[in-house]
């Protein structure tokens, strides 16, 4: 079967907040030695699938350098796929920045048609799951579709955020809405699409016509396609699925990991989660130091007396003597001195959290997590309390702070608005 799968992966993931400022969403870190992506080219890879197109855009350096060759996926191929990056580019007939999903596909359509595959594979460079794409090829064959939705039941109270479908009982998609105020259900379309190479190529060019056109799979392809004459089905996914986009969804996925069992596998050695990475040491933990319902990367030392808690470190933190950290993602090379206590924080790379500061906290309010940020490279001063739910930019120092100390809950500083 010959298919050639494209990654959107151009997204800016401006609700991520300070964690986008310097890299592409799918590129942020995950589960402390993954990047985001990791999920959807493993994906294909054990779905066996090797021919991939990965479109980046915005603030693409991070990701293509993690992607490089694409060598940890077995994707480093050169007469059977393999991996290739592309980007908006000018010449004679310029291609511009994207300005839809369906445009990005559009304007890479001359690479994407190269050697006439059957089928083409759009997804999503920014979700977390684990899913046989074979699957889903062949419910697309078996039902003669023209384009294929993989499709989850969400909680009705999200369903607003995503496109929401109606079928018949033979998952034939009967209505599709993009993002509806009062959604009529539950079924959301996951961003996962299975197109006929010939009517991927005609509903496009169709669209390049309409000048009212957001040029978007969501918004404008697949709602004309349900109202035209084409075969429009769901495919219905059952598995653990979910949107990192915002700040609680991207900790509340963390802690789904720390469940038991989790809530998604990455032990599961018949569907690997593959990555590029660096060789780091074995984790070191001191005695006296505490690690529970917590996830610690190769590089990692836990000092004398330190506690760790349902937390997930990434390579190389380091965790000082009497140090706390509960509820927290801490990310590469970041440094919490002794005594310092992070509580429900999100903290980027190579961060420094000075002695005794006290970062975030643990207290549920009416629909707010009050996940405290911190982005890259910035250092915490010794000492300081920062409240619940604030946002701190990257490379800040400690001129950057108010000499009182405290920065209250919900404050926000060094973050361009």
């Amino acid at each position: 079967m010959r298919v050639r799968a494209v990654i959107m992966a151009g997204g800016e993931g401006t609700r991520l907040g300070v964690l986008t400022a310097k890299r592409a969403k799918p590129a942020v870190p995950f589960a402390g030695k993954y990047r985001i992506i990791d999920f959807t080219l493993s994906n294909c890879v054990n779905s066996g699938i090797f021919d991939v197109l990965v479109l980046t855009q915005y603030r693409p350096h991070s990701l293509n350098e993690h992607i490089a060759r694409g060598r940890p996926w077995d994707l480093d191929r050169s007469f059977s796929g393999g991996v290739h990056l592309l980007q908006p580019y000018k010449g004679r007939r310029d291609t511009d920045w994207y300005r839809g999903t369906a445009d990005a596909v559009a304007q890479n359509m001359n690479i994407i048609r190269r050697g006439n595959p059957k089928f083409v594979l759009i997804l999503s460079g920014d979700h977390v799951y684990q899913m046989d794409y074979g699957k889903v090829l062949a419910f697309h064959e078996s039902q003669a579709a023209d384009v294929t939705i993989c499709a989850i039941r969400v909680p009705m109270d999200e369903a607003s955020r995503y496109g929401i479908l109606e079928t018949d009982d033979t998952y034939r998609v009967t209505n599709f809405v993009e993002k509806p105020a009062e959604p009529p259900g539950n079924l959301a379309s996951m961003g996962i699409y299975v197109f006929s190479l010939g009517v991927l190529e005609e509903v496009l060019e169709e669209d390049r016509k309409r000048r009212s056109s957001a040029h978007d799979f969501g918004k404008d392809i697949i709602p004309r396609m349900v109202e035209s004459d084409y075969q429009v089905f769901a495919y219905p996914f059952g598995g653990y699925w979910v949107d990192v986009g915002t700040i609680d969804a991207y900790w509340e996925a963390h802690m789904d990991l720390l469940d038991t069992p989790p809530s998604l596998d990455l032990g599961d050695r018949n569907w690997v989660v593959h990555t590029r990475s660096e060789e780091r040491p074995p984790v070191r933990v001191l005695s006296g130091a505490s690690i529970r319902d917590s996830l610690v990367t190769d590089g990692s030392v836990i000092a004398r007396g330190a506690l760790v808690e349902r937390s997930v470190l990434s390579p190389g933190v380091y965790v000082g003597p009497n140090a706390v950290v509960r509820e927290s993602i801490v990310m590469t090379d970041t440094y919490i001195e002794a005594g310092a206590v992070v509580e429900r924080c999100v903290i980027d790379k190579e961060c420094v959290v000075g002695h005794n500061a006290r970062v975030g906290a643990i207290a549920d309010g009416p629909g707010d997590l009050g996940i405290t940020v911190v982005g890259k490279n910035t250092y915490l001063p010794a000492g300081i309390e920062i409240g619940r739910g604030v946002h701190i930019g990257p490379d800040l120092r400690d001129e950057d702070f108010p000499s009182s100390k405290k920065v209250p809950d919900k404050a926000v500083i060094g973050v361009e608005r």
